[in-house]
């Protein structure tokens, strides 16, 4: 991420959200991970009160498009769901067992900043909304968006529930 990112909030924007596991440790996002993310969001949306209008959890990072929360900012959003998935997906060491160099079993989850682009157009949601739908496709891991079980192609496509409730 750039040093001195500047962050835009309280437009009423909406955010398109790009945040990634920390990869120097090639660490991925396993499938408790993306549990932890979606019943996050869920439980996140329901008490900040934004609107998740589109998402993919892809296998090392995941995209979201929200609104701003009526209290906090995208920021604190992040943050908290950062720490959680972290807490429930990191093995749990003693302070011996931690070593500052132990490259086999990693102390960050998460990188530390999140890229977070503001959308202001429709032009730009649908295509914010097509990208999160089609990387899974574009990175070969299948061969069409439906087949991808962390994503809301299929709510917007076919009106079925997803792991997360999309507000559209």
């Amino acid at each position: 991420m750039p040093k001195g990112l500047k962050r835009w909030y309280g437009g009423g924007l909406l955010h398109f959200i790009t945040c990634s596991c920390y990869i120097a440790n090639n660490f991925s996002l396993p499938n408790d991970a993306r549990i932890y993310s979606s019943r996050f969001w869920k439980k996140s949306a329901r008490n900040t009160d934004f609107a998740i209008l589109g998402y993919v959890v892809m296998p090392e990072h995941f995209h979201i498009l929200i609104s701003e929360p009526k209290t906090g900012t995208p920021s604190t959003v992040m943050q908290v769901l950062k720490q959680r998935v972290a807490r429930k997906c990191l093995p749990r060491r003693s302070p011996d067992q931690m070593k500052l160099f132990d490259v086999d079993r990693p102390t960050s989850f998460w990188q530390k900043r999140f890229y977070d682009f503001n959308v202001f157009s429709k032009k730009k949601i649908a295509e914010k909304i097509r990208y999160m739908h089609n990387n899974p496709v574009k990175r070969g891991l299948v061969e069409s968006p439906e087949q991808w079980a962390w994503s809301s192609y299929r709510s917007f496509r076919f009106g079925e529930p997803g792991p997360v409730r999309i507000d559209v």
